[in-house]
This record gives structure tokens, sequence and C-alpha cells, in this order.
């Protein structure tokens, strides 16, 4: 201390402000309950023919398990939004939280197909009403200025849980059983419901009426661009994600399932540490790359030649391309939002221009699923590598076209967005 500092009575000496940080413990409790809800929607992918044999239908028709999951998502999200806008914050994530877990219980002990297909509707509803309410909760946490990495570190659960729940979800449910691997997923919620509850503060609802019209919203500049693009990309990825299993079984590689998304998995953690990296910088040419190599992948998995090494090349550029994706269209929906605000031309929109963003994304996973199985009953495996280009061409085409808004050439990210 200086003698200036010791002249001046204690009193009296100026405050520093406290460092601000992130309120970790919380943030990763909603980042839990994303990467839950997510591995969930998409875990069936890897375990297809054991659950098939199980219930007694076929590839196709369990596959439509992934598909009354995301319907159920794209049905309700926005109206139990609205209707559960009033309830404090913690008390809806966690009844959502709960009732996602009692269906995963179902899930696992049923052994009838419609029940089956019941409980997956009812996880799906669960888990839309959390992913409406994750990002918002994540922002009123912290102060305005960290809102971009608080946001970032709650959503980090969804492409952990591509890169690694469903490759170790699909290993368990390959060693042990595939009931096994949905129990496992209740228990963890279990774990989730105590650490919520006592980590996560409890922050107040709002009147129903405060929102922005979800209607409106797609007329602001850039909406409507990025929505195209996200119906579009996660179409290709999940006609094709889903089906994965029978692909490989067609191509003789029915026992590397895990290994080959484990492969997709490590690529997707890259993706996320260079989109985390250059995404305040680079969005717009992150997108295009992303079609790109995503792209690329579908053009080698529709190789006439079956050689495993084609396959694994795939999967790794196949994580390149998409494991940074959820990041990179949720910041440009966000941003497309956060302009409307700031030229006062739609208060609120960022938040109804996500809502928008978890309905067609799960509008997209629906169709993806029921178009795979259409097209694995009609065509085979074959066609569905090929089916991914269609929908990745007009994707790229929009993307590219979004000079101005939706993916400008001069992205507006702050430095800190998107990365944790």
């Amino acid at each position: 201390m200086s003698s200036t500092d010791r002249a001046i009575p204690v009193h009296k000496r100026p405050v520093e402000p406290a460092k601000e940080r992130l309120p970790l413990p919380a943030l990763l409790a909603l980042s839990t309950a994303v990467f839950l809800t997510c591995l969930t929607e998409v875990l069936p992918a890897g375990l297809l023919p054991a659950m098939s044999a199980d219930l007694g239908v076929s590839e196709s028709a369990t596959g439509q398990t992934v598909t009354v999951f995301a319907l159920a998502i794209a049905l309700t999200a926005l109206p139990l939004t609205s209707a559960t806008a009033p309830w404090p914050r913690r008390r809806l994530l966690l009844t959502a939280m709960a009732g996602f877990g009692l269906a995963n219980t179902v899930t696992a002990l049923s052994s009838s197909y419609p029940l089956t297909l019941a409980a997956r509707a009812v996880a799906g509803v669960a888990a839309g009403l959390a992913w409406a309410l994750l990002a918002g909760y994540a922002r009123s946490l912290v102060p305005a200025r960290l809102h971009g990495r608080a946001v970032a570190v709650a959503l980090a659960g969804i492409p952990v849980a591509l890169a690694l729940g469903v490759p170790a979800g699909t290993y368990l449910g390959l060693t042990a059983d595939w009931r096994t691997a949905f129990l496992a997923m209740t228990a963890l919620t279990v774990v989730l419901l105590c650490w919520i509850t006592l980590a996560v503060p409890d922050r107040p609802g709002r009147p129903a009426g405060a929102r922005t019209p979800v209607a409106r919203v797609l007329a602001i500049p850039g909406v409507l661009p990025v929505l195209a693009v996200t119906l579009l990309f996660v179409l290709a990825h999940t006609l094709c994600y889903t089906y994965l299993a029978p692909y490989l079984h067609h191509v003789g590689m029915g026992g590397s399932t895990d290994r080959v998304l484990l492969v997709f998995g490590l690529a997707s953690l890259l993706s996320i540490w260079l989109v985390g990296a250059l995404i305040h910088r680079r969005l717009r040419a992150l997108t295009l790359v992303a079609s790109l190599l995503v792209a690329g992948a579908a053009a080698l998995l529709a190789v006439p030649a079956h050689s495993a090494a084609l396959v694994y090349a795939a999967a790794a550029l196949w994580g390149l391309g998409w494991g940074g994706t959820p990041t990179l269209l949720q910041t440009a929906a966000g941003d497309a939002g956060d302009g409307a605000e700031e030229d006062g031309t739609g208060g609120g929109a960022a938040e109804a221009t996500q809502a928008w963003l978890v309905t067609l994304w799960n509008v997209a996973t629906a169709g993806g699923g029921l178009a795979g199985g259409l097209l694995l009953d009609g065509l085979g495996t074959g066609a569905l590598p090929w089916s991914v280009l269609a929908f990745l061409v007009p994707a790229l085409a929009v993307a590219a076209g979004a000079r101005r808004h939706g993916f400008p050439v001069r992205a507006r990210t702050a430095p800190d967005a998107g990365r944790p």
C-alpha cells in the first residue's frame, strides 16, 4: 500500500467492483438439461436394429420414434411456451424435466410399439418446453455483458450430446441392452433434478402478452433466410443420421456403428472449438463451409465402392461440418432478432425468433426421420446420401444469397458471442 493510500481513510477509499463471473454450477445444470434432451431425441439412431427386434416392427418404423419426438416438439413448443410464460422459471424447468424422465422410463420398460411412440411423444413435449426456456433462463442469470457466454455454455449440451453422448449411448446399448441406455437417461435426469433444485436460482415468469407475436418476427430482415437454411440443413442431416445403422449394415460395417459415431463425435468437438474461436468474425464463411463439408461427406457415402476408409472419412467430414452448426444457426437467428430490437421494430424479437428456430428445427427432424424411412423402404439405403445432397444444395444457395441480412458479409456478433 502506498503512502497516498494510507493517507485516505478506509471508509473514503473507492470500492473496486468485484470481478463478474459466470455462475457455472447453474449454467452447467442447464447445459446438462440440453444434453439429456438432445441425446434422448437421437439415441434410437444407433439402436435401431435392437429396438426394432424387441418391438416387433421394421427398422424404418422404429426410426419414427425419432420422428414422433421431434413432431411433438414442433406442435407444442410455441403454444406451451406462451401458456407457461407466467410460471416461475425453475418450477417450469423442474416440471419439464420430471415429465421427460418419466417418459424415458416408460420407453425403457415398454414392449409395445404404440406405447413406445406415446412415451416418445411425451418426452418430446417436455424437451421442447425445456429448450424454449433455457436460453432466456441462462441470460437471466448474468449481467448483460455476459449474455453471450452464458448462452454458449447453456447450449453446449447440444453438440456434446451428438459428439459424445450418442456414441456412448450406442456403445451401452450394444454391450448391454437398448433399454439400459434409456434407463441411464432416467437416472441422469433424477440427478439433474436435484442439481437444478440446489444450484439454479429461480426467476419469475412474465405475462403471456409481453412476448412479440411470433408471426410478426417473420417480417424481420434476415429471419426467413436463417429459418430456411435451418429447415433444409437439419432435414438433410437427420434424413441420413437417423438411419446410419441400417446404412452401415448395408455396406458390411454393422458392427462398427459405435466407432463411426465416435469419429463423427470427435470431429464435431473440433468443429465446436473452431466455430467458437471464429464465429464473431466469420459467421457467414463458417456456415458456407459447414454446408460444403456435409455435402462432401454425403458424396463419399454415395460412392458405390463400399470402403471402410471412405465411410470413416465421410464421418469425419460430417462431424466437422455439423458440430458447430447449431451454434451458427442460433447465432444467426439471434443476431437477426437483436437487430430488430436495436432498431425499435421488435421488442422481444430475439426470443420469438429462437422459438421459431426450435420449432422448425424439430419439424425438420421429424420430416427427416419420416422421409428417411420412406426412402429406406422404397429405394434402399443407397438413396440416403443422394437425398442429403438434394436438401443441402438449396440450403447453400440460400445462405450464399443472404449477404445483407441473415448471413451478412459483416457479422453483427460481438466478440464474446458463441464463446464459452
